[in-house]
């Protein structure tokens, strides 16, 4: 670029309190496809700790991240369960490892609380592909977490974890419009705001 013939534009001062532009929220149907509400880990990171972090520090990056699951990883980078928010704010998981091994509270770890990966559910990708938001809601009708892991299988067959899906954000994009009501103790979170109350 010449710089003779370039004059650099003069910055402007704000005039008055500005607004912040924002997305418009996501508003979906009851009808949507239930892929509309994957958090798809090809798009965004999965949040994880490792196994030795201990509870109080997992709470924290649960805070400062947003999130209410964690994924627990050994020292080979794999998977080896989920530790929830209820896990990390409870105290019976909390207060039994700590009688187990008679531990304090500081030194009670993610990977002692965890829900270890056979304990998990899970729905391959390809069924969730064939679902409507409310035909997923209404097939968890007896499904108590609040957080549903989706899987795929890559060409040699090994199992991957894809994403999730959160009751709270099927709450949020959908609303109270899904008819009909499930029944209680459906798909954690979503019976519970959908019908107005906990279970």
């Amino acid at each position: 670029m010449n710089q003779a013939l370039y004059s650099p534009k003069p910055l402007i001062q704000l005039g008055a309190t500005p607004q912040l532009v924002m997305p418009a929220p996501k508003r979906l149907l009851p009808t949507s496809p239930a892929m509309t509400v994957l958090t798809d880990f090809s798009q965004v990171a999965p949040q994880s700790i490792d196994a030795d972090t201990s509870v109080d520090e997992a709470h924290l990056k649960m805070r400062y991240g947003g999130v209410r699951l964690l994924f627990v990883m050994d020292s080979h980078a794999h998977c080896i369960g989920v530790i929830t928010s209820k896990e990390v704010i409870g105290t019976r998981r909390i207060n039994l490892a700590m009688q187990q091994r008679n531990l304090t509270r500081e030194e009670v770890t993610a990977g002692m609380i965890m829900t270890p990966w056979h304990k998990l559910s899970a729905m391959p990708l390809a069924q969730l592909a064939s679902l409507t938001i409310e035909d997923l809601v209404l097939s968890m009708e007896t499904f108590t977490d609040q957080h549903l892991l989706i899987t795929e299988q890559d060409d040699h067959h090994e199992l991957s974890i894809r994403g999730l899906i959160s009751a709270s954000d099927i709450q949020s994009a959908v609303g109270k419009n899904i008819t009909p009501v499930p029944m209680a103790k459906s798909f954690a979170d979503i019976c519970q705001v959908i019908t107005g109350h906990d279970l």
